[in-house]
């Protein structure tokens, strides 16, 4: 009976011990972190929109994009909804609205302004990292393509 015992509890803890393993790995080699922090147009918060953060290919960096949900002038990369970066030189594309829903197709309101885009280089490692929006960018820039779109 004995041995028989402790065969068994070998084999748990042999279970146990790749189970957390494997956690530990998928965890620890990811290559995301969180990117959170606030989101102003015009020194005043964000009501709703998205912030998506494109690794800058032209600047040699290759990789999932992240995003995350602006409410009330924050975000989080970690939060319900987004996808975190990979960090190193991106591409920030932020689109907002006025958070006055005007009908089912348009709940969020009236854009605020077009997509915005600027550049940032992320560190890798989690962070915060803030953006203003400025006024200026209601006017659309010539050439400016349509926003990419990631679910």
């Amino acid at each position: 009976m004995w041995p028989r015992l402790s065969l068994r509890l070998v084999a748990v803890r042999q279970a146990a011990l790749t189970v957390s393993c494997c956690f530990l790995l998928a965890g620890c080699g990811s290559g995301a972190y969180s990117v959170s922090g606030n989101v102003t147009f015009a020194g005043k918060p964000i009501p709703v929109g998205k912030i998506y953060f494109t690794p800058d290919a032209a600047k040699g960096n290759t990789g999932p994009a992240g995003y995350a949900e602006i409410k009330d002038g924050k975000y989080s990369t970690s939060a319900a909804g987004g996808r975190d970066v990979i960090g190193g030189p991106m591409v920030v594309r932020i689109t907002a609205a006025d958070g006055v829903k005007i009908d089912e197709e348009r709940p969020n309101g009236k854009p605020l302004f077009p997509p915005y885009q600027v550049v940032a280089d992320l560190p890798k490692s989690s962070t915060t990292k803030d953006f203003d929006v400025p006024a200026s960018a209601t006017k659309p820039k010539p050439g400016a393509g349509a926003p990419i779109i990631i679910p």
